[in-house]
């Protein structure tokens, strides 16, 4: 070969190498993620890690055909707003969205942008979707729980603590299914010879006011409903219950583990895993209208016995034997 054709098959070699990597780079499909809570938050971390292996069990992987571009917005609604339109404004295929508190500012930044949700308590409450098996719109995924569920928060504290009279409900009034779960726990509390007393779930200081001024009473418990406000005071709501030696119930199993004393709900988890199923099939061209909102398909029971020592619990042997995990 000829020096002269050489260079130029060199040359034309040197430009075609960046050209096919960025066809390659073009080809990829992009994924936003968007989660209300700190980066470090160990609820959010198990939440996004759980969606991201469901993603690879379908074959997605982030770096080879996928860009998945994440926004961690702990600062709250306003920063949570902007991280929706930094992540639209990147052009995703689909976003995923973990809890309402990222949904509605997504809805807000597009109709048109594919969103996924989990961990969505009331999402035609909300007004999310239409309805359940037809979304009609840019958005669908998994519903967190169903609102009967609420009767079994009820059903566990009187099983554990039978003398018990008065339950304070840890609801947060500014999404749908605040005032959806209460209400339903409301239409169940006489039947259990229980009174409630709503707390919101605002702030750190409204929170502790709320728990201290109705922990002065006595017979009491704790029911805290499922909310993104709820996870991001997880470990405030423990402690408070801890101090203030309240039996608690919680709508999901994280809070056990973390010295909660016994929690009733879906497999969230399952959820996340599940979600990536519905980012896989708007991937290759399903539309969210055309995906029904799926309710949940597990439910767990979880008792942390240590915290039943602490409050001078006995946990009844019927109620460990129904128990999914019970920790020592």
């Amino acid at each position: 070969m000829r020096r002269r054709e050489f260079i130029t098959l060199l040359g034309g070699a040197a430009c075609a190498w960046p050209l096919a990597a960025r066809a390659q780079q073009s080809d990829r499909r992009r994924i936003g993620v968007l989660v209300p809570f700190g980066e470090d938050h160990p609820v959010a971390q198990a939440r996004v890690a759980a969606f991201l292996q469901g993603l690879q069990q379908l074959g997605w992987i982030d770096g080879r055909n996928v860009r998945i571009d994440y926004r961690w917005s702990a600062g709250g609604a306003d920063r949570t707003r902007k991280s929706a339109m930094e992540l639209i404004a990147l052009e995703p295929d689909v976003v995923m969205a973990f809890t309402s508190a990222a949904v509605a500012p997504l809805r807000q930044a597009t109709s048109t942008v594919p969103i996924v949700f989990a961990v969505v308590a009331d999402p035609v409450g909300a007004g999310y979707v239409e309805s359940l098996a037809r979304p009609g719109g840019n958005v669908t995924g998994f519903a967190a729980q169903e609102y009967a569920v609420s009767g079994k928060w009820i059903e566990l504290l009187k099983e554990l603590v039978p003398h018990l009279t008065r339950v304070a409900v840890l609801r947060d009034s500014a999404i749908a299914a605040g005032p959806g779960q209460f209400g339903a726990l409301q239409a169940l509390a006489p039947s259990f010879g229980i009174e409630l007393r709503p707390v919101d779930l605002h702030d750190t200081v409204g929170i502790e006011q709320g728990i201290a001024a109705f922990a002065k009473g006595s017979n009491n418990g704790l029911i805290v409903t499922g909310s993104p406000s709820a996870t991001l005071h997880r470990d405030l709501i423990i402690s408070l219950a801890a101090r203030h030696k309240l039996p608690a119930v919680y709508y999901e199993r994280s809070y056990v583990p973390a010295g909660g004393l016994i929690s009733y709900g879906s497999d969230y988890l399952d959820q996340c895993r599940r979600a990536a199923g519905y980012v896989d099939r708007i991937l290759k061209g399903e539309k969210p209208a055309d995906l029904p909102v799926q309710a949940p398909t597990k439910y767990e029971l979880a008792i942390n016995l240590k915290t039943a020592k602490a409050l001078g619990l006995a946990v009844p042997p019927t109620l460990l034997a129904r128990a999914d995990e019970v920790i020592e």
